[in-house]
């Protein structure tokens, strides 16, 4: 787990597993086309981490950095590949040796997020590696999986590698191999099947070579096998040669340095078939993962797996070194864990606990008694609710028998410093153990966490990671807390509340939104988020606290809430959240008046301040009611329980939820001026302290039609069409110059680009204010064709700031074009 800023910034120091990051430049724009910063780089990998790594690691990995971008449709930025490590690397970067001809490389191992943070830190957005591990023993080992690139040629679709995969994968078949798909993020397809680690590179390199061959033997048309590029328009090339051991292939969900930040995204051979079937960008990858985990964990599952080159023991192992990585990662005479001496002897138990582990980030550790010792795994995100949503659980070393009661604090510099508490435990019924594949009941204390029974399965995934699989719902009244951080309460010490972090939402649009979910709408207010704990008893004052998404308690600044809560409260207590905001005449939010409310501790300015500027709490959710937590309900249900303990008065309102519509939403929004609105998904739980895409917030987006008046060529893909559009405005008879546009354009509205402007191509320009700059290589036009963008807002220059294509406009002449927007 990491503390990856959310938001640019010069320089922030971070831990992240451990280790500890400078970021630098976070508000670096890496990708121009999209205004995609490196935090949204950094963000992007923490997101991915857990399906990321286990196909990178012990793999030795080539990086593709652009450090200062990747440019834009005019021209790509500059870019180099790197392999050996430089001076500059941390120490605590994992990495393995390759014997070269004449010399030795020394790559990094990507085994953990702290190693991929620091590869987003210096700007390494491409991740290649080969298709071997190193083994135990730091030698390259066989391949574990064989790869084949099917690669466009000219005028081929990706619907068409489509077409050819499932060529390849008939064949693959009939050789005992089940291959899984990957969108390169780029043009074409790769085809992965895992191996048994039997066969050489050389030997799988031919074996793939002669594949290609017959799939070409079989489908001359449209397939090539060959090199030479001169023979690869109108066909897709099998690429087999990437088999080689000294070839590498982009890792799966690594980003691309392409000119949106795409991803070589792992797909379903059902999504393959699909006659809408595109790349994929880095946030629609990271729904993706949240919703259905990884597609291409059959890959990891189908082998051995490379191995851990640390030596993490296997699961149970009894003998007399059984805890020899344990007491290796401890100082028995600093650390008040237990330490047990002697040679650990096999039994029968079958005792469980599961520890809430406050360490640098909490985590929770399930340990299951096996062969003498606790066989452990840590959960980074806790138990699993949802039998629909898997879980990380990581292997590490076994644990002696006397940690199944140890509660207490790890001094700080020990190995997994923090505090340590029960969370559940009792004894569990074993149905399958093997050294893949953990299915048990775990029958918990009655006052536990687990509260009562529940049954799961571990499932191995390769090295160190396995996934933790809810295989029964859990009981209705089920109140697992995965984000508490402490206690919030009265001050009765037997009258503990959990502390709760808010979830986060999503920045998207509508487009983001899978049309197979239900989803409702709020509005998007513009205050600040708080989480109310409230009671309804006779001391209001003494019984709310308003935390807000940092954590800060801002109870005293806003004392006409701590009045009203309670009795708006139809329960004994309540944690709500919500939004604190201040309204103008009009009765719209106003940030800038809420201002005047923020910082105050003088009470006589805290008592003008109400008077002249009251504020509401916008309630829209509610995480716990008579102190039964309601993270695990989905949220039509949470907010059918709002609705039912809160009653509506002057200063706490529950805003209404669109069902369903996001256009009426969308324009509700618009007419009451707030900033958009937030789409959550009716059957989403409340994911505490996380950013979700079960919650996306949508902004309102200005649009303006625009003539067009020139174009510039493009660079790269776009060579041979039109880089970017000049725009203009009819302002009192001449065409008024208003920025240029190069990005949101299809591939078919690039390949019309031509076709519509080549006849209207003429010497002088139409703008009588182009800047030079832009004129430079502009092929001028005559104004007569319509164009619609979306836009953030207008400079102060009169230009459209960070425009975005539509479509044409053929309904529309120039004389119907005005400016839209202020």
């Amino acid at each position: 787990m990491s503390e990856v800023p959310e938001h640019g910034g010069s320089r922030q120091v971070v831990m992240v597993g451990g280790r500890r990051i400078t970021l630098t430049h976070l508000d670096k724009v890496l990708y121009p086309e999209t205004g995609t910063t490196k935090a949204d780089v950094l963000g992007y990998y923490a997101a991915v981490a857990d399906v990321l790594i286990p196909h990178a690691a012990n793999r030795p990995a080539t990086r593709k950095r652009w450090v200062h971008g990747v440019g834009t449709a005019e021209g790509p930025g500059h870019v180099f590949f790197q392999k050996n490590l430089d001076s500059s690397t941390p120490d605590w970067v994992r990495r393995g040796r390759l014997q070269h001809t004449h010399h030795v490389n020394e790559y990094p191992l990507v085994n953990d997020l702290a190693t991929l943070t620091w590869l987003g830190q210096i700007s390494a957005l491409e991740i290649h590696v080969p298709q071997w591990q190193f083994g135990p023993d730091g030698s390259p080992r066989n391949p574990d999986r064989l790869v084949l690139d099917l690669d466009p040629g000219e005028g081929v679709s990706l619907s068409e590698c489509a077409e050819v995969a499932r060529l390849a994968r008939a064949i693959l078949r009939d050789m005992g191999l089940d291959p899984l798909p990957v969108t390169s993020g780029s043009k074409g397809i790769h085809l992965y099947a895992a191996l048994d680690l039997s066969h050489t590179s050389e030997q799988v390199s031919q074996v793939a070579h002669e594949l290609a061959r017959a799939l070409e033997a079989d489908h001359p048309d449209q397939v090539v096998s060959d090199m030479q590029k001169a023979k690869r328009p109108g066909r897709v090339f099998v690429d087999w040669s990437q088999n080689n051991s000294s070839k590498t292939t982009i890792t799966p969900y690594s980003l691309r340095g392409t000119l949106r930040p795409m991803v070589a995204m792992p797909r379903t051979w059902r999504e393959l078939a699909s006659p809408g079937l595109a790349q994929v960008d880095f946030r629609q990858a990271m729904h993706r993962v949240e919703r259905g985990g990884d597609p291409l964990a059959g890959l990891l599952t189908a082998h051995s797996g490379g191995g851990d080159p640390a030596g993490v023991a296997a699961v149970g192992g009894p003998g007399a070194d059984a805890l020899a990585v344990y007491r290796s990662k401890r100082d028995a005479s600093t650390t008040p864990e237990p330490m047990p001496a002697g040679v650990v002897t096999a039994g029968d138990g079958r005792s469980f606990v599961i520890q809430e582990h406050h360490a640098r980030n909490l985590h929770y550790d399930l340990r299951l008694e096996h062969e003498g010792v606790l066989a452990s795994w840590a959960l980074p995100r806790g138990v699993p609710t949802d039998p629909a949503k898997n879980r990380l659980a990581v292997r590490t070393e076994d644990h002696p028998l006397e940690y199944g009661a140890y509660e207490g604090v790890i001094p700080a510099g020990e190995y997994g410093a923090g505090t340590v508490s029960i969370w559940d435990r009792g004894a569990y019924d074993l149905e399958k153990w093997r050294d893949d594949e953990v299915i048990a009941t775990l029958n918990g204390e009655p006052r536990g966490g687990l509260n009562g029974s529940a049954r799961f399965a571990l499932i191995r995934t390769g090295g160190k990671n396995w996934l933790i699989h809810l295989m029964k719902p859990r009981p209705s009244s089920g109140s697992y807390p995965p984000a508490r951080s402490g206690s919030v309460g009265s001050s009765a010490g037997a009258d503990r509340r959990i502390r709760y972090r808010p979830m986060l939402a999503t920045l998207g649009s509508v487009t983001d939104l899978p049309e197979d979910d239900a989803w409702a709408f709020e509005m998007k207010w513009d205050g600040i988020r708080a989480l109310a704990y409230v009671r309804a008893e006779d001391d209001p004052a003494a019984e709310v606290r308003l935390l807000t998404r940092n954590g800060n308690d801002v109870t005293p600044a806003y004392p006409e809430l701590v009045a009203t809560l309670p009795g708006a409260l139809r329960a004994d207590s309540a944690v709500l959240d919500g939004e604190i905001v201040a309204l103008d005449r009009a009765g719209r939010p106003d940030f800038g008046l809420l201002q005047t409310r923020m910082g105050l501790t003088d009470r006589r300015q805290i008592d003008a301040a109400v008077a002249a500027t009251p504020v509401r709490f916008m309630a829209f959710d509610v995480l716990e009611r008579d102190g039964e937590p309601l993270l695990d309900r989905t949220y039509a249900v949470r907010r059918a329980v709002l609705a039912d303990i809160l009653e509506v008065t002057g200063a706490v309102q529950v805003p209404p939820a669109f069902d369903g519509d996001s256009a009426e939403a969308m324009r509700s929004s618009r007419n009451l001026g707030l900033e958009g609105v937030v789409a959550k998904t009716l059957d989403g739980r409340y994911q505490a302290g996380r950013r979700s895409r079960s919650w996306i917030k949508i902004r309102h987006h200005l649009s303006q039609e625009v003539v067009i008046g020139g174009w510039r060529p493009g660079n790269g893909r776009r060579s041979g069409s039109a880089g970017s559009l000049l725009m203009g405005i009819p302002d009192g008879g001449r065409l008024r110059y208003i920025g240029r546009v190069g990005t949101g354009f299809r591939d078919r509205d690039l390949d019309d680009l031509r076709a519509r402007l080549d006849p209207l191509e003429t010497a002088d320009g139409p703008f009588a204010d182009v800047p030079v700059a832009d004129a430079r290589d502009a092929r001028w036009v005559r104004p007569v064709l319509v164009g619609e963008v979306e836009f953030a807002d207008w400079t102060a220059a009169g230009r459209l700031r960070h425009p975005s294509w539509r479509g044409w406009r053929p309904d529309k002449t120039p004389a119907d074009v005005v400016r839209e927007a202020p």
